[in-house]
């Protein structure tokens, strides 16, 4: 099995960060280089283990693909449109970052995990409290669709600027994918940026990784070489919506 090709990161004055080769351009602010960290590059895969190509994405349409952790389900969206660039963002402790924006030939496809920051609400096989709401949906945690929203207390996070949290009890955003989009039009998650709560969640949900995973050890291995990514229709029995 194939180890990773860690990004590099190279700091650069007391506090800015810039992530290299593959994301040229993507800058971290922070003290350190804390918030942001390289995994193994792991290619988007269909269920029947075909590549999933940016180009083939249906807009506002809700994927799901574990990273990096067996356990860690990530959202995949194309946005209606753009995400916005350069979004400066701040952990509950204060912790300054910037998300530098989506991918795509429409700069508007994007990865977040889908634990939100609130209290580990999560999408597992069995339900989903938490999912994108389309524009023309209505949600009761915003006035607003285009939103994600986690039904358990109905915060919202936005997706075309880093999942900033935008109301309800979470205080900040959910952790981003960082998304590598080849010349091939194939999709690669490559790093997570962003208070990622994996610890906490690891601890709080035992019983849930025993079930579906076989043990927490398993449901802590790391994904390597491919994610299997579909649509949330196909990865939990219910979704529910506020």
């Amino acid at each position: 099995m194939q180890r990773r090709d860690f990004l590099k990161v190279v700091g650069v004055g007391a506090a800015m960060v810039v992530v290299q080769p593959s994301m040229v351009g993507q800058k971290l602010y922070a003290s350190d280089g804390g918030m942001f960290k390289a995994y193994d590059k792991v290619q988007l895969m269909d269920a029947d283990g075909n590549p999933i190509l940016a180009s083939n994405l249906v807009k506002e349409k809700n994927y799901v693909f574990n990273y990096p952790h067996v356990a860690t389900p990530c959202f995949l969206l194309a946005l209606p449109e753009a995400a916005n660039k350069d979004v400066k963002l701040k952990s509950e402790d204060g912790e300054e970052y910037i998300w530098s924006g989506a991918v795509g030939k429409e700069n508007n496809i994007v990865a977040f995990s889908a634990i939100c920051s609130h209290q580990l609400t999560h999408v597992n096989p069995a339900d989903s409290f938490i999912s994108y709401v389309t524009k023309k949906e209505k949600t009761m945690a915003y006035t607003e669709g285009g939103v994600i929203v986690c039904g358990s207390h109905l915060s919202a996070f936005d997706p075309t600027n880093g999942a900033k949290a935008l109301s309800g009890p979470a205080a900040e955003p959910l952790a981003s994918i960082v998304i590598e989009h080849r010349d091939d039009d194939t999709l690669w998650a490559v790093a997570v940026l962003g208070p990622d709560k994996f610890h906490s969640y690891f601890k709080a949900y035992k019983p849930e990784f025993k079930k579906y995973f076989g043990g927490k050890r398993k449901a802590k291995k790391f994904v390597t070489v491919a994610a299997q990514t579909v649509p949330l229709t196909e990865y939990s029995k219910e979704i529910i919506k506020y």
